[in-house]
């Protein structure tokens, strides 16, 4: 009966608006011939209220227009069309206003699917349509510059939806859309906006225009079966009730859910019965914000006095847009017209000339439109490439009755509780700068956005099998039961972090196994399972590697790890040349040629003067060697004469003590302790000799072995447990093992004595649990590992497991513990005798020459050679014989004295 009543209250309020419209255009054509008139289209669906609305805001428009433009030489007179609510009235409408009434554009059609094909009759009759609710941007790919959308493309609300998701953390969502022009267009833009904030998209929930209720509770169920909780809705008022109806009946509309919809249904949601109000509490929506002018609140109240409240016909943004679209087609048709007439000096609104005008008018709509930027009802109204600009969006939460602003979302802001809001208050996408919102269920708290899935399944985690025991990951079978058990390391730490998570995931394990209990793969194939889906997650011993993140996402390693190599020790022989090895060779050099120098020093400081450095040349440089070469042992005999060659002596000593101190302390040591070294120093050496490697089995290392290393296949052996890693190395079958760094401790833990880690190390992430791609357990999992790590509570798991191993010897015991003594440490000593001796001996010459000053002093250029060798002979001889010499005049030279 309702029903009823609103059809034929709407038939007579068109009745009315049609008696109005004959009216003004009987005055146009006739009562006022000075007047032009300019036939507009108008097609809509008379049967839907907002098919009323458009039509009663485009008669305001020009009504108003016209009263406050009287001196425009245009009119615009509406001709009406009913599309009867189908694709196939509205372009049968259309043709019939283009070709029998000639109209020169046209506004509407009402939905995108009428305006997908009216668009084309249009550009093939170049006559501009103009929408107003028609917001598909599947409509812009069509290219068309006599398509005007006045009203907001559904692509501009995108960013703010995203925008939304990305400020409350959620990592996946699921879009529900009808399949129709207006619900597929979007899609697109909103997949690229919620991929730009790492958002999954993880099922598109596809709803058909004529579902049936029983098809809408079959798909909400489905949903209720992932894990998702985030959803989008984009679609009509008229569906999007029904499924919020049906949501609330299955319990979809309780604690946990998030749902998120679109200006289709937000716009509208004040003309929903009240009735319906309580299916949609705690729903978040994006509305198109409109700023409230004095203008618009007139506007309002003249509506509100001509359609009482809860009528059929109500005032939305969209008829905000046909009023302005309205009054932009009345302004550009009157510069068109205006500056035609001017250019051909047109005076008579009668003349044949402006009759051809009016009919041409159609082909400059679009550009005139661009240039018809004014303040209208909805906001500034600016066409720019056929479409106008986007608007802020405010964010409401649909509590009671209305929708509550809890924010906006503007392009340069972001999301922000204010429009005019500082910069301190911008949008941070670290944090929800937003008012607080009730959720569904009339809870506060934000929803975590995701759930266990409600089909009673429990997550199935792989675990690798590995034969024999294993402290990481042990997986037994029992024969006679058949039960499987899951041990190790790793198996507690991920029991103790699924328990530290604030909410329930059930869960079991399942080995990665052949029916007869052999390994089903490698660990990479392991991997690869979890990206196919056949297991939730795998848990053990998998490092966190590059090529493997491409396909699933790790969690924090919960234990450092890397690539090394062990290899067996060999004791260093102490053969017949030990005693060389305390000082290495470039000091053995240096203290030899030290000791003949100083040996020389001493002779040339001790010749004139003492008695037991002269003789014959023999004697001379034995004695010198001797006296050097004796300090070492302090066994020299010789007495030292000379104050300047006491001074080196001393110094001289000093340097011995230390040398051999430190010779005798370091061959102390290599004849009293062990000596270890590894029997392999380097890879290169492995390759170059073809030696053979051991790797664990079913372990990455293998392709790590051969395409980084350069090893060949026929190098490789594979060991499955730390027992045969032993039994390997000790019957020859491989000179070293690579192995990740826990492992390979837990070896030496148990063989200290027999083998050692050696250079290189590989870096890697260490182990992490694996996850498939975007699931929303990685950040929680990873922040349960990181309070399990320094809440110190994983301590204990590791004494459990790796506390009862005998502890290994300090490798610094009995690993190169007596280096060889090299230059480096001693080249200060050696630089000070260097010096002192040399001081020493600059000053014995200056002391000579200053002696024979007086010779020097008559000394000419020709007779020098003569006087270096007296000079010589003055230096060999004793003090005594030098007075000798000293007598002798040479061809008339003064003789030698003092």
């Amino acid at each position: 009966m309702r029903e009823k009543n609103s059809k034929r209250c709407l038939s007579l309020i068109l009745a009315i608006y049609l008696l109005t419209s004959y009216r003004e255009l009987t005055m146009a054509n006739g009562m006022n011939p000075t007047k032009i008139p300019v036939k507009i289209g108008l097609i809509l669906d008379k049967s839907s209220w907002a098919g009323m609305m458009g039509l009663n805001c485009v008669s305001f428009a020009l009504s108003d227009f016209y009263a406050s433009h009287g001196h425009y030489r245009t009119r615009l007179v509406l001709h009406f069309r009913d599309s009867k609510d189908s694709v196939i009235g509205a372009a049968s409408a259309a043709s019939n206003l283009i070709k029998d009434v000639g109209v020169q554009a046209i506004i509407g059609p009402q939905t995108s699917m009428q305006a997908n094909f009216v668009i084309s009759l249009g550009d093939d009759a170049k006559v501009p349509i103009v929408s107003f609710s028609a917001t598909s941007p599947s409509l812009s790919s069509l290219r068309s510059k006599f398509f005007i959308r006045a009203t907001l493309n559904d692509s501009s609300q995108v960013k703010a939806i995203s925008s939304v998701i990305q400020a409350f953390g959620w990592r996946a969502a699921v879009p529900i859309y009808i399949d129709t022009e207006f619900g597929e267009g979007i899609m697109p833009y909103l997949a690229d906006a919620l991929q730009e904030v790492e958002t999954h998209i993880p099922y598109r929930s596809v709803i058909r225009a004529s579902a049936t209720d029983d098809e809408l509770v079959a798909e909400l169920y489905k949903l209720m079966t992932m894990q998702t909780r985030v959803f989008i809705v984009h679609m009509p008022p008229t569906l999007g009730i029904r499924l919020f109806n049906k949501a609330r009946e299955v319990g979809m509309m309780s604690e946990g859910y998030v749902w998120i919809i679109t200006t289709g249904i937000t716009n509208h949601f004040s003309l929903v019965h009240p009735s319906t109000h309580s299916s949609m509490q705690g729903v978040l929506g994006i509305k198109v914000h409109v700023p409230k002018r004095k203008k618009l609140e007139k506007f309002i109240l003249r509506w509100k006095r001509k359609f009482p409240r809860h009528s059929p016909v109500d005032l939305r943004v969209f008829g905000l847009w046909a009023y302005d679209a309205a009054r932009a087609l009345a302004i550009a048709t009157e510069e068109i017209v205006a500056r035609e007439m001017n250019t051909n000096n047109l005076i008579d609104s009668q003349d044949l000339k402006v009759t051809s005008l009016v009919s041409e008018i159609g082909k400059h709509l679009p550009r005139a439109l661009s240039r018809a930027r004014f303040d209208g009802l909805s906001g500034v109204f600016d066409i720019v490439n056929g479409e106008l600009q986007s608007s802020y969006f405010q964010i409401v939460n649909l509590m009671g009755n209305k929708g509550r602003g809890v924010g906006f979302w503007t392009p340069r802001l972001g999301i922000t509780k204010k429009l005019n809001a500082p910069i301190s208050e911008q949008h941070d996408s670290t944090k929800v700068n937003i008012k607080a919102i009730v959720w569904p269920g009339n809870v506060t708290s934000i929803p975590k956005g995701w759930v266990i899935p409600t089909n009673g399944k429990k997550l199935r985690i792989g675990v690798p099998v590995r034969s024999g025991s294993n402290a990481f990951v042990n997986v037994i079978k029992d024969p006679r039961t058949g039960m499987t058990t899951f041990t190790g390391y790793s198996i507690d730490v991920f029991d103790s972090v699924m328990a530290m998570l604030p909410y329930n995931v059930p869960y079991q394990y399942v080995p990665f196994a052949f029916p007869n209990g052999s390994s089903a793969g490698s660990y990479d194939d392991l991997v690869f399972q979890v990206y196919l889906g056949k297991f939730d997650a795998a848990a053990g011993d998998i490092t966190i590697r590059a090529n493997r993140s491409k396909y699933v996402d790790f969690t924090q390693p919960f234990i450092e790890s890397g690539i090394t190599m062990v290899v067996p020790v060999k004791d260093r022989r102490k053969g017949a040349w030990t005693f060389l090895k305390p000082l290495t060779w470039d000091l053995w050099v240096t203290s030899g040629c030290f000791f003949v120098f100083m040996g020389f020093v001493i002779w040339i400081l001790e010749h004139r003067t003492n008695e037991e450095f002269r003789g014959s040349p023999h004697q001379q440089v034995g004695t010198g060697f001797w006296f050097s070469f004796s300090i070492m042992v302090f066994a020299h005999k010789e007495k030292v004469v000379s104050h300047l060659a006491r001074f080196v002596v001393i110094i001289w000593c000093f340097v011995v003590l230390i040398l051999t101190q430190s010779y005798t302390a370091s061959l102390a040591s290599m004849l009293t302790i062990q000596q270890l070294e590894p029997a392999v120093s380097s890879v290169r050496e492995l390759t170059e000799r073809r030696e053979n490697v051991g790797y664990a089995k079913g372990s990455f290392i293998r392709q790590l072995l051969t395409m980084q290393m350069n090893f060949s296949e026929s190098q490789l052996k594979a060991y499955d447990t730390l027992d045969e890693l032993d039994d390997s190395f000790s019957n020859g079958g491989i000179s070293a093992a690579f192995g990740e760094i826990p492992y390979m401790k837990l070896f030496l833990a148990k063989h200290c004595s027999k083998y050692t880690m050696v250079s290189p190390t590989i870096k890697t992430d260490g182990f992490g649990f694996v996850f498939p791609i975007r699931s929303p357990l990685v950040p929680d999992v990873s922040r349960s590992i990181l309070n399990l790590t320094e809440g110190g509570r994983i301590s204990g798991i590791e004494k459990t497991w790796f506390g009862q191993q005998p502890p290994c010897p300090d490798e610094s015991s009995t690993m190169g513990l007596s280096n060889s003594l090299s230059l480096h440490s001693f080249w200060g000593l050696f630089l000070i005798v260097g010096i002192a001796s040399s001081l020493a001996v600059i000053i014995f010459a200056s002391i000579l020459l200053y002696q024979k000053r007086r010779f020097l002093k008559h000394l000419r250029p020709k007779d020098l050679w003569r006087r270096i060798g007296l000079l010589s002979k003055c230096f060999k001889n004793s003090e005594q014989n030098n007075v000798e010499v000293s007598s002798i005049s040479v061809h008339g030279l003064p003789p030698l004295t003092n």
